[in-house]
């Protein structure tokens, strides 16, 4: 167990996670002040002492994304300056991770400009759930912790009746996480290739695997505009005859994916975590079921801070 004391503090994107994680811990929030100046900066403030503390700071990259970030900086900085012991960051929907690479020329890589910004502010370790691509983990030269939410999603969905299901992963690049669901349900997997058009368009071209009268749950890191809905046609070309479940760990929930959850009947439940709030439209929505991950982050916190491993709660998608 470490010397210095526990000290877990939240940003201002979403404090209701930070607080259920320090409840698990029977623990109190950092008092700190974010507070938005009429030009828009952003000023931070510690409210107490943190000299020699082992801090866990947690950050939710809530839209917009770029303020979310820039508060998580100055968060590091402040503690930095105030001479924290460790200074570890919990993120648990890692920003810019959709732009880990060059797939054409001059692009910036993205995902590696956000860790090398934490990284140089001081971050001691970092911790972040169901990343879309686990190389990112690599851009760091810090300890890092990429955990998934696989376990608690799997859990909630064992809780259903789930004869005659079948786990469809809707690419390639999720074949991994997907056939991690089918392991542990003990179900039966199909694969959805498809074909990228433009940034913001992909259409699919075949299936691999028996989904036909079957019931289908699609899995994913994320749900943002909706393009993986888009993809229910696919499915029932190829003889789905049952709704749609849907498993995906970062709600974003855009208004196009909204409109289409709230207009597609073929579309039954979709479950998600709350490693972001749900916008005011998903909270009113009866599709969607929200799981915590608060009970799973308490536990990282805990054995990290006690010096304890971690690998039986690491499940890299």
């Amino acid at each position: 167990m470490s010397s210095h004391p526990l000290h877990i503090f939240s940003g201002s994107r979403f404090v209701q996670l930070a607080q259920e994680i320090a409840s698990e811990l029977d623990l109190q929030l950092g008092n700190a002040t974010s507070t938005i100046l009429p030009d828009s900066e952003i000023h931070i403030i510690l409210n107490e002492v943190v000299r020699e503390h082992d801090v866990f700071f947690i950050q939710s990259i809530t839209r917009p994304v770029n303020d979310a970030i820039i508060e998580l900086l100055l968060y590091l900085d402040a503690f930095r300056r105030a001479s924290a012991h460790k200074i570890n960051v919990i993120i648990p929907y890692f920003p810019y991770a959709r732009q880990e690479r060059m797939s054409k020329g001059r692009e910036a890589i993205s995902a590696r400009v956000i860790a090398n910004l934490i990284e140089q502010q001081g971050a001691s370790r970092v911790i972040f759930i169901d990343i879309h691509n686990p190389a990112i983990q690599g851009f760091f030269n810090i300890p890092v912790d990429p955990i998934s939410a696989i376990p608690i999603l799997c859990n909630h969905l064992s809780k259903s009746d789930l004869s005659n299901t079948i786990i469809v992963s809707p690419d390639v690049g999720r074949a991994s996480l997907a056939g991690k669901y089918a392991e542990r349900l003990k179900l039966p997997l199909a694969i959805m290739h498809k074909r990228r058009d433009d940034f913001s368009s992909t259409r699919v071209t075949h299936i691999v695997g028996e989904a036909a009268g079957k019931k289908p749950i699609i899995i994913d890191d994320l749900i943002a505009g909706g393009s993986i809905l888009k993809q229910l046609d696919t499915l029932f070309d190829h003889g789905v005859t049952e709704k749609v479940w849907l498993s995906i760990t970062h709600p974003i929930l855009l208004d196009s994916a909204m409109d289409i959850i709230y207009s597609d009947p073929r579309i039954e439940r979709v479950i998600v975590t709350n490693t972001l709030p749900l916008p005011e439209r998903a909270q009113k929505c009866k599709k969607i079921e929200q799981v915590s991950i608060a009970p799973l982050l308490s536990e990282i916190i805990r054995r990290i801070y006690h010096g304890e491993s971690i690998l039986n709660q690491l499940v890299l998608s």
